[in-house]
Formats: C-alpha cells, structure tokens, sequence
C-alpha cells in the first residue's frame, strides 16, 4: 500500500526561519509547536523501505524525528531510507544529501539537468558513488526505483515537467533564466501492485491546462504552497522578487492553486513548500480558514498519509 511521512512543509529557511522577524516567524517563536522543518517527504509501499522526496538542510533533524526512518533494531550501521528523488536542483532540495554521507547505501534518483549540478560541485562526491549511484530520470516514463540490494521496491514513480526556473544558485550564469526541460519536476507515484495515485508537486509556476487534466480525479496531491499572493514578499519588505519570478504559483487569486485545481474530482489536497510569509502556516488567520473551507489543509511533520 501507498504510503507517506511528512517530514516539513515549510520553504526555505524553515518556520521560523532563522534571521527573519516577520509576523509569521515572530508567531511562530511565541508558539513551538507550530513551528515547521523544510518540505520533505518520505513514501514507500511496504512500510519497510523508503524513498526520501528531496533532501532539505533539515534532513538530519527530520530523520531524527521519524520512527519509521530510524537504523532498525539489531543492525549498527542502518537505514530504511534507499534512495532520494529530486525534483529540482535548489539548495533546499539537495543539500541534505551532504547529511548522508556515512557510508549508507542508497540511490539518486534525478534530472540529467540535476545531476549535471551535482556533478559539478566536488563537495557531493563525499558520496562516494559506489554506494550512492546516481540515476537519470527520463520524463513521462514510470520506473521501479530497486532497493540497495537489487531487488525491486514496488514503487512505480513518473516524473514530469511543471513550469519553473532554473535553481536559484544558477541564475546570473551564461544560461538562460526561463524555464527548461528538467527545471521543475513533479511526481505521480503510485504501487506496483495497483491502487490509488499520489501527486508531488513541490514547486510550480503556474497551473496549466495540460496539469489539471493530470491531475484530475487524482486521490492525493500534495502541492506547492509558497505563497498566499504574489506580491507577498514585497508587501512585506521582505524581498524584492515576485512569486512568479522565483518560479511558485500563488495559493490565491483567480490564477492561483486553489482556484485552478478547484472542481477536478481531487479527493485529498495538502499545500506544502510553504513559505514563512504565507499566512496559511498561522492557525486561526482568514487565510488558513479559506484553504481550509476550500478542501485543503496543511500535514504536520510526521503525519502518515495515504491516498
């Protein structure tokens, strides 16, 4: 069966992020158990084997923090986790691979355009290759991610283009700044052996006619919810960049998640990637109370989830 760990839901810098004092961080401090780790999320389907959805900084604390992805009774040196799928290339998605580096094995799963960063920047060969292979995914086309020993994992994993941008650390090079194939990937995952599908979309530009078609009917989509409207970091001094220029829909408005994906049959909707801007991450706010009335919600670190 089909399952999930939310290991965060936040966006980059974590809720509340270090050295912001925004309405959102300055509640959060005043309020622990809101606060919220990077987005991450663990799936597997027999419980016992699990493939990590990006790797953020907070990797270590999540893993930490999740039963489930402990070293399992009886065994020194172990993990349960056997392999990470990137969606992207952004820090927040790949620099918790620097936190795996003890020698475990497990695989990488990514874009030839992901794997070319990692490539090269030196400091990811500490995961020694023999141990950590790194895999290409080929958009539009399922595969069975194998399990350290070869033998198959019984997830079925499809990748596909979402509008995006380059990762943030690439911008200013020779090469464009407009979206390109391999950018931004999206999930649809779902057991071998049948069932429900799940939808992973942890960033998106905009949501396309061509989306909404995919994910109509779909059981579970876990979305990106970065911000609650476009100009929300500018409004409050906290960046000079719009939401569509970092390459993430807003949640509200006519173009946004919540009216886009509004009447397609989805029977599940979480937003994750959830900046600390966004007013949704506030329990008791108008803008929480809207998502919610709307059939959306947001999952707690550690929450189990199947479609």
């Amino acid at each position: 069966m089909l399952r999930f760990i939310t290991l965060g839901c936040a966006a980059g810098g974590g809720y509340p992020q270090w050295n912001c004092n925004c309405v959102g961080c300055r509640a959060a401090r005043a309020a622990p158990d809101t606060h919220e780790g990077q987005a991450g999320i663990a799936a597997s389907v027999d419980g016992e084997h699990w493939f990590l959805i990006n790797a953020s900084p907070d990797i270590r604390a999540q893993i930490n923090a999740t039963p489930a992805l402990h070293p399992r009774a009886g065994r020194l040196r172990d993990t349960p986790i056997a392999g990470v799928i990137l969606t992207n290339g952004e820090i927040d998605a790949v620099t918790g691979l620097l936190s795996l580096r003890e020698g475990s094995p497990f695989a990488i799963h990514a874009h030839p355009r992901v794997l070319s960063v990692l490539a090269e920047n030196p400091i990811f060969d500490v995961l020694d290759r023999a141990r950590v292979p790194r895999h290409a995914i080929a958009l539009d086309t399922p595969f069975e991610p194998a399990l350290p020993d070869g033998t198959p994992s019984g997830l079925i994993v499809e990748a596909f283009e979402v509008p995006g941008k380059p990762a943030w650390h690439l911008e200013g090079r020779a090469e464009p700044t407009e979206e390109r194939p391999g950018d931004t990937l999206g999930l649809r995952l779902r057991a071998a052996t049948g069932g429900p599908e799940a939808f992973v979309i942890a960033a998106c530009g905009r949501v396309t006619e061509a989306l909404r078609d995919r994910l109509r009917g779909a059981a579970l989509v876990m979305f990106d919810g970065t911000l609650w409207h476009d100009d929300e970091l500018i409004d409050q001094g906290l960046a000079a960049k719009t939401g569509r220029r970092m390459g993430h829909v807003s949640v509200s408005g006519p173009e946004g998640a919540m009216a886009r994906l509004e009447g397609l049959g989805i029977a599940r909707k979480l937003f994750v990637h959830v900046n600390n801007s966004n007013p949704i991450l506030r329990p008791g706010t108008p803008e929480r109370a809207a998502i919610e009335a709307a059939g959306w919600r947001l999952p707690r670190a550690g929450e189990e989830i199947a479609p």
